[in-house]
């Protein structure tokens, strides 16, 4: 991963993450590892079922059963019998239900929501740098990044989850938003675009 490439010589160095859609406290986990390298951060994740295990096994972090909007509301989440697929998004849901006869819609719950600044105006600790900030929102990704406040809340790293080809990231509505908030893409996989603060070495 190039966010721990980045930070190997800085052997003691204890960073801040904030995940979002952090799903599982290490199965698809972007922040495992830096947790047991002694880092701590936020996870928030809507799936009720979660919260048990990020409680149990990242006592050190902040554990958030809720989920990530524009504004304070409560909305539909659309749960699968695949936890990793479960979103906001009406539209994707609909289109993976039944697409994979493993994967199937099992139900709708109603989850209260927040915008991302206002979580990290009561649970960032005074002073602190985010050194990277995940979001895995299923279709929401556009909307957590609109829901910060980008003057107050700059993380070093940016990861987004986003499955177009580079030649085509000039269509991507995060690419070019992050781009005009002062970030360059630095990296990206299969799935995941890396961004990094451009005002950073």
């Amino acid at each position: 991963m190039l966010i721990r490439s980045f930070y190997e010589t800085r052997k003691r160095y204890k960073g801040y993450y904030i995940d979002v859609g952090a799903h599982h406290p290490y199965r698809f986990s972007n922040t495992m590892y830096f947790y047991k390298q002694g880092w701590k951060g936020i996870n928030i994740e809507p799936s009720p079922d979660a919260m048990k295990w990020f409680n149990w096994f990242r006592r050190r972090d902040v554990n958030l059963n809720i989920g990530i909007s524009e504004s304070p509301q409560e909305l539909l989440y659309y749960c699968f019998n695949e936890p990793a697929l479960n979103g906001f998004s009406k539209e994707i849901s609909e289109q993976r239900d039944g697409l994979n006869a493993k994967y199937h819609l099992q139900k709708t719950i109603v989850v209260p929501t927040l915008p991302l600044s206002d979580v990290l105006d009561k649970h960032l600790p005074a002073g602190q740098e985010i050194d990277f900030l995940s979001i895995d929102a299923e279709g929401f990704d556009y909307i957590v990044l609109l829901s910060n406040n980008w003057e107050k809340y700059r993380p070093i790293f940016v990861l987004v989850e986003e499955e177009l080809s580079i030649k085509d990231l000039g269509q991507s509505k995060v690419y070019r938003f992050l781009h005009e908030k002062g970030y360059e893409l630095a990296g990206k996989s299969k799935r995941t675009l890396v961004f990094k603060r451009a005002d950073t070495l």
